[in-house]
């Protein structure tokens, strides 16, 4: 018998979708105000690699909890049930990390036009991030 499969790494697979989503937004702004700022012969501020960065942690709450339902060894027959468990705890934190990387894109734009308002910007993308591990956490303990 198998058994431990889990979700089969859905909830993994989801999650990375969305972190490549964030991380693409955000890159692609963060880029675009390195180019102005080099146009203008202004520094460019390294700091915006920190909103291309954030939505990669989202990948990792799918890891730990595709881990946990693999780990929970649940029996064959709930199979579908852990993988539509995945499906949706991965859509959510796709979706946080997908608009952790839109707010990064306008974060970093304001960042290296104004200089000013890094730990405001870096608080909503912080909001933003809890709601992934709010998901990651609550689906965990909603295991059996």
């Amino acid at each position: 018998m198998v058994s431990g499969l889990g979700d089969m790494s859905i909830s993994l697979a989801v999650a990375a979708i969305g972190s490549a989503l964030g991380t693409g937004f955000a890159g692609l702004a963060s880029i675009g105000a390195w180019k102005r700022a080099f146009s203008q012969n202004k520094a460019a501020p390294f700091i915006l690699i920190a909103f291309v960065g954030a939505p990669l942690s989202q990948t990792i709450y799918g890891m730990i909890l595709r881990n946990a339902i693999q780990g929970a060894d649940l029996p064959p027959e709930s199979y579908l049930y852990q993988m539509i468990i995945g499906l949706f705890a991965g859509i959510a934190m796709a979706m946080s990390a997908f608009m952790q990387g839109k707010a990064g894109a306008k974060a970093a734009d304001a960042l290296a036009e104004t200089g000013k308002g890094f730990g405001n910007y870096i608080m909503v993308v912080g909001v933003i991030e809890t709601v992934a591990l709010f998901v990651m956490v609550f689906t965990m303990t909603a295991l059996p």
